[in-house]
């Protein structure tokens, strides 16, 4: 008969394969954040976008764009048009690549086509539109989602489809949490100058966490 040490050492080398897996999955999924290229002290972010973007609802240096170049020390152009849905979006981007030849682009759009009630299919088909012709000219991107306007609602889950699709960091609350918070807006759809503040210090982190800065 086996000793009780023999009996527990083989219960014990039992364990060891189911140990070892749940390691690789675990290692697994620290891997699978999506990370970004470091950014040069001199390199361009264009922060793309409609009013969100612009800042409407504050000042030109309240804008979330203005802010977070202070924050990472980086020059963030603010392409911003109050209004513009995703199909001008995708109309208007080649040129502001041509113009800036940025090495990273933050996407915001979306808000426009739900308040004018846009097949969603097709916006997200915008959206993917823009972020693969951002791919084919190599340049990094960050997807912002826009939640519905809806009371308590979030962003459409084609903003987290699309990042996963493209493996590129996604900032899909801080829009929410501006906008559903009185003393972070400025009217219903817009933040203040608060509300850009905190977008800001959420994308700056999210590029901290990607690893561009």
């Amino acid at each position: 008969m086996k000793s009780q040490m023999q009996m527990n050492r083989s219960r014990h080398s039992g364990y060891l394969p189911a140990i070892l897996v749940l390691l690789v999955l675990l290692l697994a999924g620290c891997g699978k954040a999506p990370k970004l290229p470091a950014l040069a002290a001199n390199d361009v972010i264009v922060a793309f976008g409609d009013s969100l973007t612009y800042g409407t609802g504050a000042g030109e240096e309240e804008s979330y764009p203005v802010v977070l170049g202070q924050l990472i020390n980086r020059q963030v152009v603010r392409a911003g048009v109050p209004g513009e849905v995703t199909a001008q979006g995708l109309q208007r981007l080649p040129q502001m690549l041509d113009e800036h030849r940025p090495q990273l682009v933050i996407v915001c759009l979306g808000g426009n086509d739900m308040l004018r009630r846009a097949d969603p299919a097709q916006t997200k088909a915008n959206l993917r539109a823009m972020l693969r012709m951002l791919k084919e000219r190599g340049i990094a991107a960050v997807l912002v989602g826009v939640p519905r306007p809806a009371l308590l609602a979030g962003a459409p889950e084609f903003y987290e489809e699309l990042a996963r699709e493209f493996a590129i960091p996604y900032e899909g609350g801080i829009v929410k949490d501006v906008l559903y918070s009185a003393d972070t807006k400025s009217d219903p759809i817009h933040p203040n100058a608060e509300g850009y503040r905190r977008m800001a210090q959420a994308i700056a982190e999210l590029l901290r966490k990607a690893g561009a800065i």
